[in-house]
């Protein structure tokens, strides 16, 4: 049997897309490595977002190359947004034998068998239907307790600086019935967490000849899976996030009370530029619903420095807004022009790049400031985590998540034996993948530490 090595980049939903890759080429005789030097075919699952991601793959993809002269029998792939949009630059390089877009994964089989030296193989057709609805994902996740569920594909906003709907294609909800019974597989198979991933999860939309199915609904019949399955999402848009799902959220205890909520901006004028289709009001409305509904939901959120015509008033604007909502935490990035966009085609990218920079800086520092803010407001709190495993920084502590998404770290259960000390009565509770009560003593800004 062959073996496949795919490394992931970006979001979550590349994540996903991973593991429909590696069932389908199981499907055709390859097993999944995760040793890149003992594959027969290395692939990139490659994201276009920011320009620093593309960089990242062309520095791997001569890695790979590297991995060929030595192994001249080995397949280098590239699949994915990046596929999409670079195909012929890909495919000039003659470092890659595969070039495939993210709906086309299921040509792979039939691409891999005509591939021959001097040959590449390419499919970056966009499609209208692909949901691959009836894959079953291969979990590539190392702690078998949190898996990623595919609700939809695509996106139809067509935000100006967003390359998603060119790599992407439109958006396409996939059947109900098909999440709900992926949901309850992983949940059958140990899993206590799943995560409906989508572009814009809140514009899911499922109609059959029988029945329609709104997000609101969706979550409502994954939670009913059952009590003790936690169902998270991502990611809303502020212009779609209704106040039926904000009203199942706060009426169902296993649906995690955590919205990322990206706002890009606090001024209403950069909104515009962006087609975002919702203003400063509109965004600060639909967060005091959410919280009015659930005072203790987390919420976090992407902005952007820098972007094209953006003036002082304008990054103060962020900042207020970043001040009145106070995020948990952000991804936060300065501007990055993506070719082919409609930003790139109609507007001047003319902030300088210092001026980004320092522009980011603050909005980091104020974040910081935020995010520490959120998290003392924790201190001496009960709350109910989902242990996920021992802490990275330290072995001696455990780790896991609160239904608000803020990391928790606490001491680790006693090794099994121990004689020396009296004898631990949680320790069943405590195992990873199970649930248990701690207690906030204090806080970074990224972590409660609990006991």
């Amino acid at each position: 049997m062959k073996k496949v090595y795919i490394e992931t980049y970006g979001c979550q939903m590349n994540v996903n897309d991973t593991e429909v890759i590696f069932s389908i080429l199981a499907d055709a005789g390859y097993a999944r490595t995760e040793v890149m030097e003992e594959a027969d075919l290395v692939m990139a699952n490659t994201c276009s977002i920011r320009d620093n991601a593309e960089q990242r793959i062309w520095g791997r993809i001569e890695v790979f190359h590297q991995l060929r002269k030595a192994r001249p029998d080995v397949l280098v792939g590239i699949v994915g947004c990046m596929a999409e949009r670079l195909k012929d630059k890909l495919l000039d390089t003659h470092k890659v034998d595969l070039v495939v877009g993210p709906d086309a994964y299921r040509s792979l089989p039939r691409l891999l068998e005509a591939v021959h030296p001097g040959s590449p193989q390419i499919d970056v057709l966009l499609s209208r239907s692909e949901t691959y609805a009836d894959i079953t994902p291969v979990r590539t996740d190392r702690n078998g307790i949190s898996a990623f569920i595919s609700i939809m594909r695509g996106c139809n906003n067509v935000c100006s600086y967003c390359v998603v709907p060119y790599t992407r294609g439109a958006e396409r909800s996939r059947d109900a019935s098909t999440i709900v019974r992926e949901a309850c597989d992983v949940y059958a198979r140990g899993y206590k967490e799943v995560t409906l991933l989508g572009q814009n999860v809140d514009s899911y939309l499922w109609k059959s000849a029988t029945e329609t199915v709104n997000f609101a609904g969706l979550l409502s019949r994954v939670a009913a899976i059952a009590p003790d399955l936690r169902v998270r999402f991502a990611t809303s848009h502020p212009k779609d996030i209704s106040d039926e799902v904000i009203a199942v959220m706060a009426s169902t205890h296993n649906i995690c009370k955590h919205i990322h909520l990206p706002v890009q901006s606090g001024s209403s004028r950069m909104l515009a530029l962006m087609r975002r289709k919702y203003d400063r009001e509109w965004y600060l409305e639909r967060v005091s619903a959410i919280r009015r509904a659930m005072p203790d939901c987390g919420i976090t959120t992407d902005v952007i420095a820098g972007f094209c015509s953006e003036t002082l008033e304008d990054h103060a604007a962020t900042l207020s807004l970043m001040e009145e909502v106070g995020f948990d935490w952000a991804f936060m990035f300065a501007y990055s022009d993506r070719p082919g966009t409609l930003a790139n085609r109609t507007m001047q990218d003319d902030v300088p790049a210092e001026e980004k920079n320092r522009r980011l800086n603050e909005i980091i520092a104020l974040q910081n400031r935020k995010s520490l803010e959120r998290y003392r407001a924790q201190i001496g709190r009960t709350l109910e985590v989902l242990v996920e495993g021992p802490s990275k920084r330290d072995p001696a502590m455990l780790c896991g998540r609160a239904s608000n998404n803020m990391m928790c770290v606490f001491p680790a259960l006693l090794p099994e034996g121990a004689s020396s000390v009296m004898p631990d009565p949680d320790r069943a509770s405590r195992r990873p993948g199970t649930y248990t009560m701690v207690r906030v003593l204090d806080c970074t800004s990224a972590t409660l530490i609990c006991e």
